[in-house]
């Protein structure tokens, strides 16, 4: 190696060396946190922290069939696995970004026939050449470094869109089948209502057959009594439907899956007092909002390099000869090395533009995380006052159900000894079937907000 050659390598190492990243340093947006929760204590500052095991949260409820079917969504669910191949896409674009580190090398084996410049009279011949070339780029500025920071955030960011998708799909799975099993006993509550008031109806006939009792009765009977039926056969609509909706949620076509009633519903689970803020940070899409806003940095970075020069190193080597058979001979070797500094000295504000771009890129996305970080303290507030808020009114509601029960009994009696009329009894029964329904719904919507806690928690409290 010659001295002036040597001269070049010391002066490309200490300008690498002496090259720093230009762009801000990526620091998490602050964000303003409530003290405490209106219905809970013992929070602190959330910090995103989606690594965090969340384990089957959905186990809370003990249903075996609910297990399976949770089990299915990682596998089967389309919408997951789409997610997973956009972050195994973040993962190739951050191979590609890291390659910029590394020189890039290439080979060249050509063969030609042609005439120099001149007359036509000049004489034709062949060149044979055989080559490598290298190129190098000195990140003097950062500009690969901060690309590759950017990638590696935006990989980040898709990992935790993929839990995000997961975690919706499996809540979205766990309120579905809920809703199903909700169906289930409903409708057990209106058939085992149609068989009472059947055996009102039957009651009802042999009154006035007997004469003590208006053919009015008797047609009030049969009303209540098909009503009833109508109702129960109705919620057949929505227990297909939701059917089919779980069949989609575990890959699977409709026509593919099949799930028997079942009058069971599983156990509200029961709540810790003073949840962490801790179990918030486990949120996926708090995590994804949080390193897509790095990415954006780390692009302005990127951006402010352009206003720099590049500087590479390039070497090349071979062989060229007119004769392939001498073509590897010391006499037709060649080679050449040496620097390149390039930089742009007008370009009409592109660069600029570039830079505000990134800018604005990077505000957008740290409101976006501030926002979703508001978000999640909004659905948590949300679900807890909606469980503590449906704990209390269903205290109310089996009150009100115990007392239609005895008012049935009460008016069934009284008709029967003739001192009111069957509109009464109707009556009754009607309130205490509304009274029963609407403790079933509350119920439904306590296990359906219990779910939409543990999601909003980021997947369980355990």
């Amino acid at each position: 190696m010659t001295n002036k050659t040597g001269r070049i390598f010391l002066a490309l190492a200490f300008s690498t060396l002496a090259g720093c990243a230009v762009g801000p340093d990526y620091q998490r947006p602050a964000i303003e946190i409530p003290a405490a929760y209106k219905e809970s204590n013992g929070w602190k500052v959330a910090e995103p922290r989606d690594h965090a095991v969340r384990g089957k949260w959905w186990e809370i409820y003990g249903d075996p069939l609910l297990n399976a079917l949770a089990q299915q969504v990682e596998i089967s669910n389309q919408n997951v696995r789409a997610a997973e191949a956009q972050y195994r896409q973040a993962l190739a674009l951050l191979g590609g970004a890291r390659a910029g580190y590394f020189p890039t090398a290439s080979a060249d084996l050509s063969a030609s026939r042609g005439q120099a410049a001149g007359t036509s009279s000049a004489p034709t011949g062949n060149t044979d050449r055989l080559s490598l070339s290298a190129s190098w780029e000195a990140d003097v500025w950062g500009r690969i470094g901060r690309s590759v920071e950017s990638n590696e955030a935006s990989a980040e960011a898709g990992a935790a869109d993929l839990q995000s998708a997961l975690l919706s799909a499996q809540s979205t799975l766990a309120q579905t089948y809920l809703l199903l099993r909700i169906n289930d006993v409903q409708r057990q509550l209106l058939e085992r209502t149609a068989v009472a008031y059947e055996r009102s109806l039957q009651i009802t006939r042999n009154r006035y057959e007997a004469g003590v009792a208006g053919r009015v009765d008797v047609a009030q009977a049969e009303t209540q009594l098909k009503s009833t039926q109508a109702q129960a056969i109705d919620l057949g609509v929505q227990r297909t439907q939701l059917e089919h909706a779980i069949a989609l949620l575990i890959g699977k076509a409709p026509v593919d899956f099949k799930l028997e009633p079942n009058y069971l519903l599983p156990a509200l689970p029961e709540i810790p007092v003073g949840l962490p803020s801790e179990l918030l940070e486990r949120r996926p899409d708090i995590a994804a909002a949080e390193r897509r806003a790095a990415a954006a940095n780390a692009q302005i970075g990127v951006a402010q390099a352009a206003f720099f020069p590049s500087l590479s190193l390039s070497a090349s080597t071979g062989y060229q000869s007119t004769s392939l058979a001498n073509l590897v001979s010391l006499p037709n070797r060649f080679w050449s090395l040496g620097p390149a500094l390039a930089a742009t000295l007008f370009d009409g504000g592109a660069r600029s533009a570039l830079k505000e771009q990134a800018v604005a890129v990077f505000d957008k996305n740290v409101a976006a995380y501030r926002q979703s970080v508001l978000t999640g303290f909004q659905e948590v507030e949300d679900n807890l006052s909606a469980l503590r808020i449906l704990n209390e009114e269903a205290k109310v509601q089996r009150e009100a159900a115990q007392s239609a029960a005895e008012s049935v009994t009460l008016a069934d009696n009284q008709y029967q000894a003739g001192t009111v009329s069957y509109l009464n009894v109707i009556s009754a029964q009607t309130a205490s079937l509304t009274a029963d329904r609407s403790s079933l719904d509350i119920t439904g919507r306590s296990l359906l907000a219990s779910v939409a806690l543990l999601k909003a928690l980021g997947g369980g409290w355990r």
